[in-house]
């Protein structure tokens, strides 16, 4: 791991401000000068600190940072080395994880932004900003989640379901490619992937789409990242056709022992044709197994009865796909029939660890929103061969959040739950346009939703940011229109205890055991970044950005941004010195869809800033270098 000496010894006061002048300091390598970003840059992203080039900081997604400069017995001396505003109205949510590449930094924003920025001063050296038609369609607020990186070009999506490739140098367009139609639903918000398949060596740009409120269906795409030209693309319902080199290719799943209900006649009901699955959040990469593992959003309408008898396959769950081809070689399911909107797209973290008998497993950690931690073998899911959702490459399925109701817990030996009663909320009684409300916990919005745990490689734990809160939940009439929600479900979310919501967890992934927690009053929101200093940052709804004790869960330093922190931090290093970034400006699903949290969150101010924070007692140097390479 990188290890720095110390420039001086730690300062206080007005002493330690003073450093911060020599952040301005001329870099080796100008800003936005930088060479093209190779695959092999890509490849060793998480053990190459001085970039950041991946949304999960490497491929497997670990939110992991060799650096250890900042660490318990200094990170007091933190402090403010710059701040950069996104300016106008276009505040909201800042859901944004940035990039950092030759002391540049890339960071999209609300309403499909994107801004380089010098990594040293803050200088905002261009900005792309998407022309979105009045009628856009997102269901939680108009968040971006960040870009993908390669070659000479950046890439982002915006809310009108389009892929942009923009100059990484002047934030020109390079290409556009509108991918579905934005009126009904579809958008795009997460962040791309870039992969390169291991049989034919050719690098792809892999993305997903966005709508399932919307009744889309689910689509994940590859693309030639110097065209944009579509390589093939993946529905992720069944019986859905896919497409390979422009052509029709295979179906989705099963077509002859369909998970969907078929009607009277043999035709699929009509929500089949509406189904949801989208593949929403950022994929990780398994080189091993050339495989893209991916999570698959929840079934659409979210009335469970709409879509009886059957699991609503391929919804709510973990896909793993073949880069070549697209075809779908393993799947599992979370949720079968999920009709409680818990979803799948929560990221999928790739570790390995030794188990009992000494033998090392290739593991994929996924905490769902349905309030469970699951460990699969990915070498297992990789090699189905076909057989999808075939019992198990379950390795352990245990609690991370407290008061779950929908399941006693998950079979390890099937996978599948094993649900409690009456959890399923009823039909409306005849003449009726709504049924009995049922309490249910998670609500739709999780145990955890989409901001991404970490996993450290010093502790071997899992950080993952959660919420105890409950809803009552009623079924109501089902009726596609579109771009209308398609729901067929009422909520309102409750308050679980009187002194939380948050609760940030470490978790061990062999035992399921909770090692500390820390409480906050307004629900986490914001993703986690763990180091080999041996701490956790994340942030909070009420605007601070904090570290802890990964070992011991003690919260050791506190910043205020002045928004709340809904984003995802990151770590590099440049000239010897370790920075830490990470954007503030609430918004979100909780404002909007949360209920009782929502209105707890009214205090909270809206804004749109990327703040960078170093050691006040170091001084930046282009002499300064780190005493040692990643080992």
């Amino acid at each position: 791991m990188w290890r720095f000496d110390a420039a001086r010894p730690p300062l206080a006061g007005t002493a330690a401000f003073a450093l911060l002048g020599f952040l301005a300091a001329a870099s080796p390598v100008a800003a936005g000068q930088g060479g093209l970003v190779t695959w092999d840059d890509i490849a060793k992203d998480a053990e190459t600190p001085e970039d950041v080039l991946m949304y999960g900081a490497g491929l497997e997604g670990k939110r992991f940072s060799p650096l250890d400069q900042i660490k318990k017995a200094n990170v007091a001396n933190l402090v403010p080395a710059w701040s950069f505003s996104f300016g106008d109205e276009k505040q909201r949510g800042q859901e944004t994880q940035a990039l950092v590449h030759d002391g540049v930094i890339y960071i999209t924003a609300s309403y499909s932004r994107m801004f380089a920025l010098d990594a040293k001063t803050g200088k905002r050296l261009w900005a792309f900003s998407a022309r979105l038609p009045e009628d856009i369609r997102p269901c939680c607020d108009v968040v971006n989640r960040g870009a993908a990186i390669h070659g000479d070009k950046v890439f982002f999506g915006t809310l009108d379901a389009a892929i942009v490739a923009l100059d990484k140098k002047t934030g020109k367009v390079v290409w556009r490619k509108k991918f579905a139609d934005h009126k009904v639903g579809y958008t795009m918000t997460g962040a791309p992937t870039i992969v390169k398949d291991q049989k034919t060596g050719r690098v792809l740009l892999i993305h997903g789409s966005s709508g399932d409120e919307f009744g889309v269906v689910g689509q994940l795409f590859a693309r030639d990242p110097d065209t944009g030209e579509e390589v093939w693309m993946r529905p992720l319902v069944e019986g859905h056709m896919g497409r390979l080199n422009g052509k029709d290719s295979t179906p989705t799943g099963n077509v002859e022992a369909p998970s969907w209900p078929r009607k009277a006649d043999g035709t699929m009901v009509d929500a089949w044709n509406h189904g949801g699955g989208a593949p929403w959040q950022s994929a990780t990469f398994d080189t091993a197994t050339n495989t893209i593992v991916i999570g698959a959003g929840n079934p659409a309408p979210w009335n469970g009865w709409a879509r009886s008898p059957g699991d609503s396959l391929f919804t709510s769950g973990q896909a793993y796909v073949d880069p070549s081809t697209g075809e779908l070689v393993g799947f599992y399911q979370h949720t079968p029939n999920d009709t409680w909107d818990f979803s799948g797209n929560n990221e999928i973290i790739l570790f390995d660890f030794k188990d009992d008998r000494g033998k090392t497993v290739k593991a994929a950690a996924h905490a769902d929103r349905n309030g469970f931690f699951y460990v699969t073998d990915r070498e297992k899911l990789a090699k189905r061969g076909g057989e999808i959702n075939k019992p198990t490459a379950l390795i352990g399925a245990w609690p991370f959040v407290d008061g779950i109701t929908w399941a006693k817990g998950i079979d390890v030996k099937t996978g599948r739950p094993i649900e409690a009663g009456n959890q399923r909320p009823p039909l409306p009684a005849e003449g009726e346009t709504k049924g009995k409300a049922v309490e249910v916990s998670p609500p739709f919005l999780g145990g955890k939703n989409w901001n991404p745990m970490a996993y450290s490689e010093s502790t071997g734990l899992f950080y993952i940011p959660a919420n105890h809160w409950k809803e009552d939940y009623w079924t109501e009439k089902v009726t596609y229109t579109p771009g209308a929600a398609y729901l067929g479900m009422g909520f309102r979310i409750k308050k679980m205890f009187d002194d939380h919501v948050g609760v940030l967890r470490a978790m061990d992934p062999k035992t399921g055991k909770i090692v500390w927690e820390h409480k906050e009053e307004l629900p986490l929101w914001a993703g986690v970044l763990t180091t080999a200093g041996d701490l956790v940052f994340t942030g909070t709804s009420e605007g601070f950005l904090k570290a802890f004790d990964a070992k011991t869960g003690e919260e050791v330093w506190r910043f205020q941004t002045g928004s709340g922190i809904v984003s995802s931090p990151i770590t590099w290093a440049r000239d010897g010195v370790q920075y830490v970034g990470v954007a503030s400006g609430y918004g979100g699903a909780v404002p909007l869809w949360g209920g009782d949290m929502a209105d707890l969150t009214t205090r909270v101010t809206q804004g749109g800033s990327f703040w960078v924070f170093k050691l006040a007692d170091i001084k930046v140097s282009s002499a300064a270098q780190p005493a040692a390479k990643p080992q």
